[in-house]
């Protein structure tokens, strides 16, 4: 497993296992357990999931030790303000069954995240927390808070895909020392990306999957990746994407596929903001 440091000097897998979409307990809890006996060592959340308790649960199955793992969670938008996020964050670590998570995000840049920034970092000064970011934050929501808070984000996990390779949000979280990290990096399997020509053809050459090109090509460009999946085999597949290198050619071949837009959720919509901010957990 290759890792990245973040600028507190803490020290991150490069990939993980998302469990966005994996309401059951049972189906979350065993594909953490798989995760864990494939090697993966970084598990990302939210309360918003509704299964930080199944992570828990398999993480205490494990046999791990606790820092040997890296767990990832997040703090919904109907708990934003300061207080709001010191209650929610101490219910997430009941449902976890741990005395402290490794990183804990904003979920989206709406509401008072100001206040509940100054939260996360009361608790990451508590040690309670070892690093602390955001999630869903455009260049410039990035920008205005790496410059107005007391502690810049260590983390921006945005929806980065080859449909959306978000290179400015690259230049802008390296100009502040924040690093990147990918939801939805299949593109939840639109537009028709696991039949993209390109990323077959480079795949066949490679005897890879298009799923191991898409993985790869990220990590090549220092993007932490989080796949989804409750399929022993593919999450067995996922991981297994360091022993190859794609060349410069091939990176600059699958740069071309970028549209400029989300495929997913267009966060410039206000429609989408009224529904985020509408959400209750």
């Amino acid at each position: 497993m290759e890792t990245v440091t973040l600028n507190n000097g803490v020290t991150m897998p490069i990939l993980g296992l998302g469990v966005f979409q994996v309401p059951d307990p049972q189906v979350c809890e065993q594909a953490v357990l798989d995760a864990f006996n494939a090697g993966y060592r970084l598990i990302d959340t939210a309360e918003a999931y509704g299964n930080e308790e199944s992570v828990g649960s398999a993480f205490a199955k494990s046999g791990l030790k606790r820092d040997e793992v890296f767990i990832t969670s997040k703090i919904w938008v109907s708990n934003f303000g300061y207080e709001r996020t010191k209650a929610a964050f101490e219910r997430s670590l009941k449902r976890f069954g741990m005395d402290y998570l490794d990183l804990v995000l904003l979920h989206q840049s709406l509401s008072d995240y100001y206040g509940s920034w100054r939260a996360l970092t009361d608790l990451y000064k508590e040690g309670k927390i070892c690093a602390i970011g955001v999630s869903n934050f455009y260049p410039e929501r990035l920008a205005d808070l790496c410059m107005n808070a007391e502690i810049k984000p260590m983390v921006n996990q945005i929806e980065n895909h080859p449909y959306f390779q978000r290179e400015t949000d690259l230049e802008v979280a390296q100009h502040f020392g924040v690093q990147v990290e990918a939801w939805g990096p299949f593109a939840e399997g639109g537009r028709g990306i696991w039949q993209e020509p390109i990323l077959t053809e480079i795949a066949a050459a490679r005897g890879k999957s298009v799923a191991q090109v898409i993985l790869r090509w990220n990590i090549q460009r220092s993007v932490v990746v989080i796949p989804k999946s409750t399929h022993r085999e593919r999450i067995e597949e996922n991981i297994d994407v360091f022993d190859f290198q794609l060349t410069d050619d091939e990176m600059a071949r699958i740069a071309m596929l970028d549209t400029g837009r989300s495929t997913i959720i267009d966060h410039h919509d206000w429609h989408v903001a009224e529904a985020l901010n509408q959400h209750r957990i």
